[in-house]
């Protein structure tokens, strides 16, 4: 069985090499986005899930903020060898997309769901995912290669202050994308089980 989806699943990768250009208008970067929001799954229609788009400038804003402070913690040898080239690359691409969790929501379903209080904070990770797989995934299907980074909570004050954030929502992820310049790498195998061990299907015919 093929579809349009599914070759966009296949199709969707950890593009490094980025070009600081884009395939698509910034207008069309921004439907992306709202569309996501609008249609994307929520834990009980809560929508927590928030998305702020940096592009040229601000992106680059963004980069010189995550590169100074991974810099002072990091030690020179390392920097030296491989974290400056590597957050460089990722500053040389057209845009990153903050994804955030808004907790307003979550606190109101643990109140008003007490069994299931415990769940809540998974269940919002698990809405921001959605989110991020879904952009990741759209973004490539229009021509763009992108790669998904963890520099919270280093980056969490500086980027809220910058970016006028509210302090309480909570920096989840950030997605750098532009136009890509040579292929994805191979996807690494090394812990990959066999597909038999990954899946189980009862009742089929």
């Amino acid at each position: 069985m093929t579809s349009n989806f599914m070759d966009a699943v296949v199709n969707r990768r950890s593009t490094y090499t980025l070009s600081p250009e884009s395939t698509i208008s910034d207008s069309e970067i921004k439907d992306l986005v709202t569309t996501t929001l609008e249609h994307a799954p929520s834990t009980f229609g809560s929508y927590t899930t928030r998305v702020v788009v940096l592009l040229k400038e601000e992106h680059y804003k963004l980069w010189d903020i995550i590169i100074e402070t991974v810099k002072a913690v990091t030690p020179p040898e390392k920097w030296e060898g491989y974290s400056k080239a590597r957050l460089e690359g990722f500053r040389n691409a057209y845009g990153t997309m903050l994804f955030l969790e808004d907790p307003e929501n979550t606190r109101a379903l643990e109140k008003k769901f007490p069994s299931y209080a415990m769940h809540f904070g998974s269940w919002s990770s698990q809405t921001s995912a959605i989110h991020q797989y879904i952009l990741w995934t759209a973004l490539t299907s229009a021509g763009m290669g992108a790669n998904l980074q963890h520099y919270n909570p280093l980056i969490d004050a500086k980027v809220a202050a910058t970016w006028n954030i509210p302090t309480d929502w909570t920096l989840v992820a950030q997605l750098v994308f532009g136009k890509p310049t040579a292929p994805p790498k191979d996807k690494s195998v090394v812990m990959k089980a066999p597909l038999e061990k990954r899946h189980a299907v009862h009742g089929a015919e």
